[in-house]
């Protein structure tokens, strides 16, 4: 793996992070994260540090993940800085066609590039509808998909909830599943990858404790975060809001 200073101090502080949180990290199919070449690594999205995770699965195999991120990030000086050095591909929602060139580019360079093809946090801890962004980003770059499930992670800091930083010793289950092909249409494709990430989730879940009643727990297995419907409502009421936040600032 080539050095990248930046890359290799933020990969420290991430490890020494989760060892005071005192997190119990399981990982199944690790070997499935490629060595070498480029792959879009599909993964849930439930909370805010699922991204450590993930450059964590990543760094075991010897490998940088390259995460998409908000454009307007680099208005934060060391954010910009941060972005730059670790190869991050800022995503402007107003010209979105240049991020999605600059992700197959690095695909087709041997890059692994993370996305959530649920796009943003789900409320209700179930899969949500998906994007068609990484199955299109396989298909041109011509790089396999790799499914990625993440479980318990939400529960130290999501939508809605405050935030657990301390520690907890909260159980984290992983779940990485062998490459699909980039074949077929982008739908065939998006329809593989969710089935995929399905099963991983449901196989995350297994012998995974949840309490009746408690929020973090997804309504279909006796808890009370909203179910799919609600949660899309309270998406919906979210999204307007900052439209008329945005609107008034104008």
């Amino acid at each position: 793996m080539r050095r990248e200073p930046v890359y290799d101090v933020l990969n420290a502080l991430a490890r020494g992070m989760l060892a005071a949180q005192g997190l119990r990290i399981v990982i199944a199919g690790q070997d499935n994260i490629p060595r070498s070449g480029g792959a879009v690594l599909a993964v849930n999205h439930t909370g805010y540090l699922d991204f450590v995770e993930v450059g964590l699965i990543g760094r075991n195999r010897g490998r940088n993940v390259r995460y998409m991120m908000k454009a307007e990030l680099q208005q934060n000086r060391i954010v910009a800085f941060l972005m730059k050095h670790c190869k991050a591909i800022p995503v402007d929602r107003s010209a979105g066609s240049e991020a999605y060139k600059l992700a197959v580019d690095a695909l087709r360079n041997g890059e692994i590039v993370v996305v959530y093809p649920e796009a943003t946090i789900s409320r209700s801890f179930e899969l949500k509808e998906f994007k068609s962004g990484a199955a299109r980003m396989a298909l041109d770059g011509d790089v396999p998909i790799i499914p990625v499930a993440i479980w318990g992670i939400h529960r130290v800091w999501t939508k809605g909830f405050p935030r657990r930083l301390g520690r907890h010793r909260f159980p984290v289950n992983i779940r990485i599943g062998e490459p699909i092909p980039p074949t077929g249409s982008r739908d065939e494709l998006t329809a593989t990858m969710r089935s995929a990430m399905e099963l991983l989730l449901a196989r995350a879940q297994e012998g995974y404790a949840h309490p009746a009643g408690e929020p973090w727990v997804p309504a279909r297995l006796g808890g009370s975060a909203p179910d799919l419907a609600e949660a899309h409502r309270l998406e919906e009421e979210e999204l307007a809001a900052r439209r008329a936040k945005a609107a008034r600032g104008k």
